[in-house]
């Protein structure tokens, strides 16, 4: 009997009323027969992002959440603050799915060859929607995983992987030589860094703490910066002089941190500068913000010339932008990567029904190193989906 006979898959979803309440709960969908060229995945494994927990909790105060129901009935409420519910209108009353990425097992396939070819394998997808049992997605969505890898080892090859190649490619087509990354302890960060090492290009690694300084250096960073330590802003000037960086990616966004990195490149800069002028360095330095682990307002204080900028990055309108040529060159690399430069590690794996249980939310909603999870949507669930 296949899959598609049998009903129904749970799924995560996330619902912010035009009150104000958000109400995260489980729901049942229907499983759709695969198109000629889509797959039915059976869900194994699936990351949760920072951007995933954006869309789940929708900004939500979630010291103040509340729980109800047991089991498949479980929900969980908060109250979404004003002044973010100002900017969600079009997501109002909306039952949205969850999962940007995850990986499982093919377990039905379309009519195409390219279909068939991956059914009974493991692949990783990016389709959004992988909060879920079973997902339907097109091939074109799907990374076929090297042999012996597990759904765990595949759960992040999209998100994290990608974004970590495209700060290198965007560095090259803008002309930049080196990089600073910020939160760079994280997995990401960590991928990120590997690449760099491998390719000979100088990166920056700005974190919070100690620990994570001497975690980085022992995965042979040079250029580690604390923001925490009160010479943060002279070690900063020592490591941007070293390797010439002008490009930035942040992931903190609100706070000083984008304005002391172009404060100092701009000295950095005019360290070497043979000339003065009033306008600053014609060297132009920029930041691009593409996470919001920090909640409140970017603060420039303007000490860096007239050469800069500050903007958004996303790496989905990037790989849009070089191609599909150039993006399925990216995931060859991180298929045959996927356990050294692209290796992800995770505190742990959580259920459908675990992921509403308000301490463990507490846990997973840390954005914090060293502790991302994933969800295993078939965890301590049936496998056979229910009818109907």
């Amino acid at each position: 009997m296949k899959h598609t006979d049998s009903g129904t898959s749970l799924q995560l979803r996330s619902r912010v009323k035009s009150t104000g309440e958000l109400e995260v709960s489980l729901t049942r969908v229907s499983i759709p027969a695969p198109a000629a060229k889509e797959v039915l995945i059976r869900v194994e494994a699936a990351p949760i992002n920072p951007s995933d927990l954006g869309l789940l909790f929708a900004g939500a105060d979630l010291t103040a959440a509340a729980h109800s129901g047991t089991g498949e009935a479980s929900m969980v409420t908060a109250r979404v603050p004003d002044a973010v519910l100002r900017g969600m209108a079009a997501r109002f009353d909306a039952s949205m799915p969850v999962g940007n990425e995850g990986a499982g097992v093919v377990v039905e396939a379309g009519e195409s060859d390219a279909a068939q070819g991956l059914l009974g394998k493991t692949v990783a997808a990016l389709s959004g929607a992988m909060y879920s049992q079973y997902r339907c997605v097109p091939v074109d969505a799907c990374l076929a995983l090297p042999a012996g890898a597990t759904a765990a080892d595949g759960a992040s090859s999209f998100v994290n992987p990608l974004t970590a190649l495209g700060m290198v490619e965007t560095m090259r087509r803008e002309g930049h030589t080196a990089l600073v990354h910020t939160a760079a302890a994280s997995n990401l960060g960590q991928m990120l860094n590997r690449i760099c090492l491998q390719e000979g290009i100088a990166l920056v690694n700005i974190v919070r703490t100690r620990g994570q300084v001497d975690l980085l250096r022992a995965m042979g960073a040079a250029h580690v910066c604390d923001s925490s330590s009160p010479t943060f802003v002279q070690d900063l000037i020592e490591a941007l002089s070293a390797t010439g960086a002008t490009l930035a990616f942040d992931a903190i966004g609100g706070g000083k941190l984008a304005g002391q990195i172009l404060m100092c490149m701009e000295a950095a800069l005019l360290r070497k500068a043979t000339q003065y002028s009033r306008y600053g360095s014609a060297t132009h330095k920029q930041v691009y913000v593409y996470g919001g682990l920090g909640q409140g307002p970017i603060e420039l204080n303007r000490s860096f010339g007239m050469a800069w900028g500050v903007g958004g990055w996303l790496v989905t309108p990037f790989l849009q932008k070089i191609g599909m040529a150039a993006v399925q060159r990216l995931k060859a690399r991180v298929a045959a990567e996927l356990k050294t430069t692209f290796a992800s590690s995770y505190a742990g794996e959580v259920s459908l029904v675990e992921a509403l249980d308000l301490d463990t939310i507490a846990i997973y909603g840390r954005s914090t190193t060293g502790h991302k999870y994933l969800i295993n949507p078939n965890k301590d669930l049936n496998e056979t989906p229910q009818t109907m």
